[in-house]
């Protein structure tokens, strides 16, 4: 309502063409508003729009297209693949759950908060997500919705923490043609990291006490051998990461022909071992990220080795379908075996079940679903996908060496970030970390296709006069001594769009109102980018607003109220610091 009364004020006369991107620009805020998982069609269309009714030229189409900031986004999704391949995440995994709630909450909050500075936080989430909700100590729900806050709030820490510092960095270079700096989050980062996090403590205590529904599932024996060269020879079993298995339980180890049972953390493993595993089947490919553990299950040849675990993406094609409708099997070269919403496992005929974002499918996958490319578009991947694909040794330490060395060159300044990445990329495609196949599948089109976007009706803004209209208004009729209540209105404006609509499309749409603004104060734009920035990251109220927050929602079984209640006093406090810290590290 703001951004319409805002707008309405301002269009006394205009060209016809200044009238045609407002409105357009209006509708775009509508449609998102509306149709809340159809953000990439949406932004798709105003882009086409723009064109067809010449709006912007075609070198700010192609510029647009091929962003530097834009660019760089494309090329840290590809690397950090290469990291997800690994086991780091695994191993950090498997050191966050100890006896006392209390360890558990800061490692678990430290852990995902440092690894989402530098990570995909979706992926660390995701990675998170299962020695979480099968821990023996704590129940899930007294941690997941901390795990999630911890990773929004992570991202915040530096440049390449989030798409949307990056969303933004790209926007920002096409405005002024340069970047922000790889620290220029970190100051304001680290005092949310802290200040929140502290709020976040405290209020844990009001989390809901949700037992996970123990529904008796169909459990297998599952035995592997320990092979020659494997990493679990001469470490124990809690240092491996065994105990904290999704749905799988170590119970026997049988070391020539003598039978250890109970299996103790603390027993080391050798060459040899047979391990032997109970447990839902569906969790078992879970063991070949383990290198040199060799499974016996396969040569059985099981049907139910081939399922995997996934979660639909807000965005997905199947939100609002039923399985019938959407034709899942021909998409996806799957068949869903079960579904589960909000903690409940869904029976009766699936096919004619209406999907919703959020929503946990169990895939029997067939052998074309791993080169299909509209997978890592649709799903969210929890367990047992590509198990294949992970990658040991010496490919391991290139991805994780290469990228932490890329990263800190780029950040002291040796280096550029897209420089940087896109060196680093060749070296893993030539050592075969990741292949070019996988790289097309998970290429972000939603991302690339909303900042080329935005980036364009930023252009349309200014060629159609809006943005100087919006300014010559300012100086006009607002005083500026009143700056600071307008740097207040953007962040309440762009916080209100992320918990309504997506943190990206946030970003992107409100960052030609904020650069208008500050032209209008006639000021540094600065203050009003990284309010933006960090406003779009403050998704704490809604489930749907931040796909972390979508991941926990179903996996913990909370409710909207849940969030509301502990989300309330994290956004506030957020809202605070941010509003407080950015006028002085970023002075008007």
């Amino acid at each position: 309502m703001f951004l319409l009364l805002f707008f309405l004020s301002i269009v006394i006369d205009m060209s016809l063409d200044a009238y045609l991107t407002l409105g357009l620009f209006i509708a775009t805020i509508g449609c998102l508003i509306r149709y809340q998982t159809r953000t990439v069609p949406i932004f798709g269309g105003v882009l086409l729009l723009l064109v067809a009714f010449n709006l912007v030229s075609q070198q700010q189409l192609l510029s647009s297209i091929a962003n530097p900031g834009l660019i760089t986004l494309i090329l840290l999704v590809f690397c950090s693949f290469a990291l997800e391949k690994t086991r780091l995440l695994k191993i950090l995994a498997s050191k966050v759950i100890v006896q006392s709630y209390r360890s558990t909450w800061l490692r678990l909050f430290g852990v995902t908060a440092i690894c989402s500075a530098v990570l995909n936080n979706t992926a660390v989430v995701a990675t998170l997500l299962s020695p979480v909700r099968n821990n023996p100590h704590h129940v899930a729900s007294k941690l997941l919705l901390p795990l999630s806050y911890a990773a929004i709030l992570g991202g915040s820490l530096t440049l390449i923490g989030t798409s949307t510092n990056l969303i933004v960095n790209s926007l920002f270079i096409d405005t002024v043609g340069y970047s922000l700096g790889f620290f220029s989050f970190t100051a304001i980062g680290l005092m949310l990291v802290v200040g929140c996090g502290l709020v976040l403590f405290v209020c844990s205590r009001w989390l809901p006490h949700i037992e996970t529904d123990q529904r008796s599932t169909a459990e297998y024996f599952i035995d592997a051998e320990i092979v020659e060269g494997s990493e679990l020879i001469g470490r124990s079993v809690e240092q491996n990461g065994l105990r904290h298995l999704e749905s799988l339980f170590l119970i026997e180890v049988v070391r020539k022909r003598n039978l250890i049972s109970p299996v103790a953390p603390s027993e080391v493993l050798q060459l040899g071992d047979r391990l032997i595993f109970s447990g839902d089947i569906t969790k078992v490919l879970q063991l070949s990220q383990f290198s040199g553990l060799a499974l016996f299950s396969e040569q059985n040849g099981l049907l139910s080795s081939n399922l995997s675990e996934v979660v639909v993406r807000p965005e997905s094609v199947l939100v609002g379908k039923t399985l019938k409708a959407a034709g899942f099997r021909a998409l996806f070269d799957a068949a869903v075996v079960a579904i589960r919403r909000d903690g409940a496992n869904l029976s009766g005929k699936l096919g004619e079940v209406t999907l919703c974002a959020g929503d946990f499918l169990v895939l029997a996958v067939g052998e074309d679903f791993k080169n299909r490319r509209n997978i890592a578009k649709n799903f969210i991947f929890i367990s047992g996908v590509e198990p294949e694909s992970r990658i040991n040794g010496a490919k391991s330490w290139l991805s994780i060496g290469g990228f932490i060395a890329t990263v800190a060159l780029s950040a002291v300044g040796l280096i550029g970030l897209l420089e940087g990445m896109l060196l680093f990329l060749g070296v893993l495609v030539f050592s075969k970390c990741v292949t070019v196949n996988e790289l097309m599948r998970r290429f972000p089109t939603g991302i690339w296709l909303i900042v080329s976007s935005a980036i364009l009706l930023s252009h349309a803004l200014v060629n159609s006069g809006v943005v100087e209209q919006l300014t010559t208004w300012l100086n006009a009729g607002v005083d500026k001594d009143h700056v600071y209540l307008g740097l207040i209105i953007i962040y309440i404006a762009t916080w209100l769009m992320t918990e309504l609509v997506t943190n990206n499309a946030a970003a992107a749409l409100m960052f030609p109102v904020a650069y208008s603004v500050a032209l209008g104060f006639g000021v540094d734009i600065l203050p009003f980018v990284m309010t933006v920035a960090f406003a779009a990251s403050g998704s704490f109220i809604s489930p749907y607003g931040y796909q972390t927050n979508l991941m926990v929602f179903s996996a913990g079984q909370y409710k909207l109220s849940h969030f509301v209640q502990l989300g309330l006093p994290v956004s506030i406090t957020y809202a605070l610091i941010v509003l407080t810290m950015v006028p002085i590290f970023f002075p008007f």
